[in-house]
């Protein structure tokens, strides 16, 4: 073709293409340019029992700049991360820290049970004939941590330390390689660890000698930390009789009751501190950890049904400690600038205080001896003579398996004879065969319930009893007030920080087991072994 044929091109068109192409051509060097955040040398993770984002929303105004108000305005947070079902303190936490759900991560919840033995115990326990700490282990954690993998991609040239008020939930924070994991003994306040974690430094050593639970435990209550008029949506009687706990020698269950109250919250805080002046994290040739477990569950211990007003102090006090820890490792560690602090809640309990019998309210007593015993007698009229219920443990009955075989009936037949039977009791909502739980047969939310069910713990029929109903006689009959079921969502609340993550709010449930992708992914090292979740891309 002649180039008289091509179209002709005025000097200012040209110059305006010219001058476009220039601002593109930069603006994609700009872009090629841009290089990453620096990745943080220290990260900061809390878990935090029972934290609920309505208390947060209620008490927001009350809160100090520094603290949970720091978090909302200033990190990613996340409204809703969803567990599927009701979990404990113990399974909740490990589903943060390796992205998997029990199924896979092996804690179904904080206590195993031993269905050769027929007795329950620690999840966390390797010995359950010897229960103490030095016993205490990871083993039953079956896939990494965050921290695992954090040791894992420096080499071992970085440092973890995990701490919390027990032993569950230090060592969900710890994992199998951290360098050490202190919770406090139960029997003398003291901070312990396990043989599981070789290093209890002279950090500890000596602070246990001078700042142990059991040497302030005699000072230290519990009572209202602001004017009781300032608590919201407070009735008039809590009001005149404002709570007052004390700690004193006369308690039998002194430690565990400090344990649970959220002022335990402030020797954490006070520990974590002393590791940030002292171990110097964030100086190492790799990135540090230090993993911290805090409680705002409601108190055990209490005495009134109504517990908001100490629910609500423990808010305040956490607001407090989330603000020094802050502050701490702004001023004796590496700086916010430099650190990924995540602060995740596990689901508060959906279990509550019974209500006062004036109001009418339905409910009742599950007996779960008088359960046990109903259905021998009909499974003996069925198959025959035996011991066919050989216990009961966290919703599920055991069927005897040794007498299945020597009886030689289908253990299918059994388990839908069992459940049809427990159907019909008074106070049971729900009864599921595990047969029917594993292929995800039930009413609702089945896959959340299939994949937080551990076939090697898990019974063979799975019991939900009706809201307003007590168990009694189960594993939960040992607390120290009387607790009754109520149907709950299973969420809480996160928070992530981190250098060069711009802060905004996700109001859609996003699921756990994202959390610790998410974390390892921001540090630029690979997911749990557990994690088949895609991280949030923040």
């Amino acid at each position: 073709m002649a180039l008289s044929n091509y179209p002709t091109i005025n000097k200012t068109t040209f110059a305006r293409t010219l001058a476009t192409a220039f601002v593109m051509a930069m603006t994609y060097s700009g872009l090629k340019a841009e290089t990453p955040a620096s990745r943080p040398v220290l990260v900061v993770g809390v878990t935090v029992e029972g934290l609920s984002a309505d208390y947060l929303e209620l008490l927001r105004d009350k809160f100090g700049p520094d603290g949970l108000n720091c978090l909302l305005n200033n990190a990613v947070t996340i409204t809703d991360l969803d567990f599927g079902t009701p979990l404990d303190g113990a399974a909740a936490a490990t589903i943060i820290h390796t992205g998997a759900a029990p199924t896979v991560n092996g804690i179904a919840a904080g206590t195993f049970y031993d269905k050769d033995n027929r007795r329950s115990f620690s999840s966390f326990l390797s010995d359950p004939t010897d229960d103490i700490p030095a016993n205490y282990s990871p083993a039953r954690i079956i896939s990494t941590t965050i921290a695992d993998e954090l040791r894992i991609d420096g080499g071992g040239m970085c440092e973890v330390h995990s701490i919390a008020p027990d032993a569950a939930l230090a060592i969900a924070g710890a994992g199998h390689s951290a360098s050490s994991a202190h919770w406090i003994s139960d029997t003398d306040g003291k901070w312990v660890t396990s043989k599981a974690y070789p290093d209890s430094s002279p950090l500890i050593q000596n602070y246990n000698r001078t700042h142990s639970v059991a040497t302030v435990l005699d000072t230290l209550g519990w009572s209202p930390s602001i004017s009781v008029n300032d608590y919201p949506d407070i009735p008039s009687f809590r009001r005149a009789y404002p709570f007052s706990i004390r700690f004193g020698r006369g308690e039998t269950e002194r430690y565990r009751m400090f344990k649970s109250a959220p002022v335990v919250n402030q020797v954490v805080t006070d520990l974590a501190i002393e590791y940030l002046r002292t171990l110097e994290p964030g100086t190492h040739e790799a990135p540090d950890m230090l993993s911290l477990a805090y409680t705002v569950r409601p108190y055990p211990y209490g005495r009134d049904n109504d517990y908001k007003l100490e629910t609500m102090d423990g808010y305040l006090r956490l607001d407090r400690d989330i603000a020094r820890l802050i502050k701490a490792i702004d001023k004796n560690g590496p700086g916010m600038d430099r650190t990924l602090l995540f602060v995740a809640g596990t689901p508060p309990t959906p279990r509550t205080r019974r209500d006062d019998d004036k109001w009418n309210l339905p409910g009742g007593e599950f007996h779960v001896k008088r359960a046990i015993s109903l259905l021998n007698l009909y499974l003996i009229q069925k198959f025959g003579n035996g011991e066919w219920i050989t216990g009961y443990h966290n919703g599920y009955f055991y069927i005897n398996p040794t007498l299945v075989a020597n009886l030689e009936v289908d253990p299918v037949v059994v388990r839908k004879e069992t459940a049809a039977f427990l159907r019909r009791m008074s106070g049971v909502a729900y009864a599921y065969t595990i047969d029917e739980v594993t292929s995800r047969d039930i009413h609702d939310n089945s896959e959340a319930v299939c994949r937080n069910t551990r076939l090697d713990s898990s019974g063979d029929v799975l019991v939900t009893v009706a809201p307003g109903w007590q168990i009694i006689d189960g594993d939960i009959a040992s607390t120290p007030v009387p607790l009754v079921e109520r149907m709950a969502s299973s969420t809480s609340p996160a928070f992530i920080m981190a250098p060069g993550i711009t802060p905004q709010k996700i109001t859609t449930p996003v699921d756990a087991r994202i959390l610790a992708p998410t974390v390892t992914g921001l540090m630029r090292i690979r997911a749990p072994s557990g994690a088949s979740l895609a991280p949030l891309r923040l």
